[in-house]
């Protein structure tokens, strides 16, 4: 158990990490995280990780495409996946008796699949469209060329879609292997959110995960130690889109995953500055208040070896200015003066808030078992968040905002 809380973590003889929470009700949650992302595509085409996301649905040496696609439908289920910098994620909701089917099917996705010609040449238009319609969205474009720039000649500074020549250089035989090789047992973490005994349910997980994988591999975790810290040369970069609306991206690098207390620090931070709630100090000065933009974030974005804290908004082009002094003001004012104890009692509360609404979700839960599992080998309780969280001050977060936001540390990204 992990604190007490209805959570059961551990390894299979596979190499095959698992985390196993009971929940209440009658749908279930799995997701198969891999570890294996973007920045793991340095011998092969730009996006091939993306690529073999989207075909993994396209056949395995027991069903075709055509059965995949229904197999979940028809028990009123939803199978899909998702790619990140780090990750390729396989996930399920299903009925909570329909499980096994669900589980099976994620392991034989990432075990068995073929890479039919026909059936990848089918996915590489919708991939090529969906490059090309990306590039259309000027306010998802901004930010990934930002981190593109950010990381400048490092893994984490490949897009995740590839680009249109690296994808139509994508071939079968480099997705087999590229599978084959990362695509391994040591690399992968099952997390399951049921209303079923753990017990039961971890006895399903070690019988699944032996038929799956025959003989035991060293059990070492992913990542067991935080790669060395990226530390990129700051830029202000405008371009002339021609765009009604500018869209603009200002931010840096932050703490990965493996610096604690400090990620605590800096989410606790960027919610207080640009967090989803209306009155988040940017939210609530360049919209509420002045009405200059429709919406406006910070976003903080953890990786093994570094971070990235970014704010983006769209404005006017006669607002950018303004828009662009009073975000300089409020992140002055962050670093100048700390927080008064009675102002990070009421952000505290809210972001514990925040944090325990959105785990009532189960697919959130589900995913973030993976997440957990694939960084750190365990999961951090709920009670150990509160005392992190609790223990923050005001004088932690004036710290992490002259780390963050020191001018000489930020980067610009402007679409005009």
């Amino acid at each position: 158990m992990a604190g007490g809380e209805k959570i059961r973590c551990g390894t299979a003889p596979s190499g095959v990490r698992y985390a196993l929470r009971r929940s209440s009700g009658s749908v279930a949650w799995c997701a198969l995280s891999i570890g294996a992302g973007t920045r793991d595509e340095a011998e092969y085409p730009a996006g091939i990780a993306h690529f073999i996301e989207h075909n993994i649905f396209r056949g395995t040496s027991r069903k075709s495409a055509r059965v995949i696609s229904s197999y979940l439908d028809r028990l009123g289920g939803e199978l899909n996946a998702f790619t990140t910098k780090e990750e390729i994620v396989l996930h399920a909701t299903v009925l909570k008796e329909d499980l096994p089917k669900a589980v099976g099917l994620l392991f034989e996705l990432a075990t068995e699949p073929t890479f039919p010609e026909a059936e990848i040449e089918t996915e590489r238009g919708v991939v090529l469209d969906e490059i090309i319609s990306y590039k259309d969205n000027p306010a998802e474009d901004v930010y990934d060329r930002f981190e593109s720039m950010l990381f400048d000649g490092h893994p984490l500074g490949t897009p995740i879609l590839g680009t249109s020549a690296s994808v139509k250089k994508i071939k079968p035989d480099m997705m087999r292997r590229f599978v084959k090789e990362k695509f391994i047992p040591t690399r992968m973490a099952l997390s399951i959110v049921a209303d079923i005994d753990l017990d039961r349910l971890e006895k399903m997980v070690l019988r699944m995960t032996g038929k799956t994988f025959s003989s035991a591999l060293l059990r070492n975790p992913v990542r067991a130690n935080a790669p060395e810290k990226v530390f990129p040369v700051a830029f202000n970069k405008t371009i002339d889109k021609h765009n009604h609306e500018v869209n603009a991206v200002i931010g840096g690098i932050a703490p990965s995953l493996y610096e604690s207390p400090d990620r605590f620090v800096a989410a606790m931070l960027t919610n207080i500055l640009g967090g989803p709630a209306s009155n988040s100090l940017l939210n609530a000065e360049l919209r509420e208040k002045r009405g200059w933009v429709y919406g406006i974030e910070c976003s903080y974005t953890q990786y093994a070896d570094s971070g990235v804290v970014a704010i983006t908004f769209g404005c006017d082009r006669p607002n950018l200015d303004s828009c662009l002094k009073a975000i300089d003001k409020i992140l002055a004012g962050l670093r100048d003066k700390p927080l008064t104890d009675a102002r990070l009692k009421a952000y505290r509360k809210q972001l514990l808030g925040q944090l325990a609404i959105s785990s009532e979700a189960g697919e959130a839960q589900c995913l973030s078992l993976g997440k957990s599992m694939l960084a750190w080998g365990e999961v951090m309780s709920s009670a150990e968040t509160r005392r992190i969280i609790d223990s923050i001050t005001p004088e932690q977060l004036q710290d992490m905002a002259r780390r963050l936001f020191a001018p000489e540390n930020l980067s610009s990204l402007i679409y005009l």
